[in-house]
């Protein structure tokens, strides 16, 4: 689950309110929480904090569940050393995309990729996400990748069924390999296609129902399965509608607020909700009894 990044109006991360998150996610049944990532405005966060957010969730997680911290960045020898640092941290895996400067074409990817898991001292994921990288990784680069002895998995949120249903069929079965869907609508069919996880951003608010929808499709329960689908999904609409994805990550943020859970400040350059879009929030929120 993709966990979003408390900070105070002063722009430090919030260390309770990090806590109140991690511990409302481990009640509701995730197996993983990934810190630092796109949902975590990983890239906004100074870099000076991002150790340390990397440590209190360790900390706070106490082997409860996995822990995946995002290590992309435009230097390769600062994403290496932050991915290094994180696992000597205790995390499970690092989760990389490609740099966000330079386009690059499909042989420089590969390079790139290379050496990251050549430098890198332990586990590490592959993250699709053209829609900030403005690049897409070709499933090719990945059958290239594959077999590398640091490279566990593949998190592919870009919104293309037809690629997810290839990504599946060529790589969902590989011995020591995980397929993640981070695309909401596609999750459930990943899911029963043979992906082995899903990164929901709307987990954050209501972690139960992507737990159950793993656990309904897992026992072939296809009416449970669309049930918390539905859930997942009017959920996610809340926050997602109209909004490009960073107005998305602070109605998002928003409405953890709403719920007690943490403060509504964004890192810049994104910007938090208006007072009108928040009870607009909060109205819309106590429709889907997502607030007492």
């Amino acid at each position: 689950m993709p966990l979003v990044t408390p900070v105070t109006a002063e722009g430090d991360v919030d260390d309770a309110a990090l806590d109140r998150l991690i511990d409302f996610q481990l009640a509701g049944g995730v197996e993983g929480i990934f810190v630092l990532g796109t949902t975590g405005e990983g890239l906004s966060v100074p870099r000076a904090s991002r150790l340390r957010t990397v440590e209190r969730t360790v900390a706070r997680v106490g082997k409860r569940s996995l822990v995946y911290a995002g290590i992309g960045d435009t230097c390769l020898a600062d994403s290496l050393q932050a991915g290094n640092q994180y696992l000597r941290a205790g995390v499970d895996a690092v989760v990389a995309q490609p740099p966000v400067y330079f386009p690059l074409q499909p042989h420089e990817l590969l390079a790139y990729f290379k050496a990251l898991l050549a430098g890198i001292e332990g586990p590490l994921i592959i993250y699709n996400i053209p829609q900030t990288t403005r690049v897409s990784v070709p499933l090719d680069v990945m059958g290239e990748l594959l077999g590398h002895p640091n490279l566990i998995g593949f998190k592919d949120s870009e919104n293309d069924e037809p690629r997810h249903q290839e990504l599946i069929r060529r790589f969902g079965s590989a011995p020591g390999f995980a397929v993640f869907v981070g695309v909401g609508a596609l999750m459930a069919k990943g899911l029963r296609l043979g992906a082995q996880g899903i990164v929901p951003s709307v987990g954050n608010l209501v972690p139960e129902a992507c737990h159950q929808l793993c656990a309904s499709i897992a026992r072939g329960d296809a009416a449970e399965a669309e049930r918390q689908a539905g859930r997942m999904d009017a959920v996610a609409t809340l926050y997602q509608k109209g909004r490009t994805l960073g107005q998305s990550l602070a109605a998002l943020k928003a409405a953890l607020h709403l719920k007690g859970l943490c403060p509504p400040h964004m890192l810049p350059p994104l910007l938090p909700v208006s007072e009108t879009e928040l009870e607009t929030l909060r109205a819309e929120m106590q429709q889907l009894k997502l607030l007492d």
